[in-house]
């Protein structure tokens, strides 16, 4: 059965023949995307920086593939266009790809003041020049072959409000949205579809943390107690949204961008403003436990 289980709708080799990129699937949001994936029967490409998580992601996701499902991962800095040049290419050789998810991604919370040129540069190339190096690889090879594709960002309800203290992700995810607006009009006629996923919160190791990394910064975007629906995202919902709009069942569905976040975003500030709240000494108390993080996560890839 599906890891996913009896909370899909579909059937189980729904994404059979399928072959779908998932940028930085191997960790957080885009592996459990690679899991329900790879489970209903699709070839599902990964990719990341790190080859011992890569290879750990293909180990643990082969054990929920079913249905001719497979995976098989590239080191890949999505900022660099030629890296990800060089990666679609070889990934085409075993075949043309049905659909592409734009998931890498970066971000941290600070007051914009702080916010330096490297620091914005980060987030910047990851997010927006990632989505954008990605998408046109793909597409170049299916409007050249007459070949309809499927785009999928993830993005962030902040694209309609603007969110304090996470300046660079903001800019540049908005930037994300623009884009799928843009393209799904221009390559509508080449039957691609592009559209992209805004969800709530839904924790995971991590990125959740940096976001959240002390207890009275559990604020709106981090938070389930403004959610109308009262708790976080279950991953499964995700996965059956992403599982959608990958399939055939939705053909019609172009350059829209679904809120998946429990009704967040129409009831309260679904962004990080209460960081207003945070003192100088607060700032400090989280950047010190990021960076602690941080050093620890080095030293264990370091001894892996």
């Amino acid at each position: 059965m599906s890891p996913i289980g009896k909370q899909t709708p579909f059937r189980e080799d729904v994404l059979a023949g399928k072959r779908i990129l998932i940028t930085g699937g191997g960790t957080g949001l885009g592996k459990e995307l690679a899991r329900a994936f790879v489970s209903q029967g699709a070839t599902v490409y990964i990719c990341g920086r790190r080859q011992a998580v890569l290879d750990a992601a293909v180990a643990e996701l082969m054990q929920s593939a079913a249905h001719g499902g497979r995976v098989e991962s590239a080191i890949c800095d999505v900022r660099d266009a030629d890296q990800i040049e060089a990666m679609v290419e070889r990934f085409w050789q075993d075949g043309p790809l049905t659909g592409l998810v734009n998931n890498a991604a970066a971000n941290f919370i600070s007051p914009s003041v702080d916010i330096s040129p490297r620091g914005f540069a980060a987030v910047r190339s990851t997010v927006m020049d990632g989505a954008l190096f990605a998408t046109l690889a793909c597409g170049r090879r299916w409007i050249a072959q007459g070949l309809p594709g499927s785009v999928v960002s993830m993005l962030v309800t902040w694209v309609w409000t603007g969110s304090a203290y996470v300046l660079p992700s903001t800019m540049a995810k908005t930037a994300v949205h623009a884009m799928t607006m843009s393209l799904a009009v221009e390559w509508g006629r080449h039957n691609i579809r592009v559209n992209a996923v805004a969800p709530g919160p839904f924790p995971t190791e991590s990125a959740w943390e940096k976001l959240a990394p002390i207890p009275k910064a559990n604020v709106g975007a981090a938070s389930a107690e403004q959610v109308p629906l009262g708790r976080y995202g279950r991953m499964p919902e995700l996965c059956n949204l992403l599982t959608f709009l990958q399939s055939d069942a939705c053909d019609y569905i172009t350059g829209a961008n679904i809120a998946i976040d429990g009704g967040h975003h129409l009831a309260a500030p679904s962004t990080f403003a209460e960081l207003g709240k945070l003192t100088p000494e607060d700032w400090a108390e989280a950047k010190t436990l990021v960076r602690g993080k941080a050093e620890q996560e080095k030293a264990q890839r370091s001894a892996g």
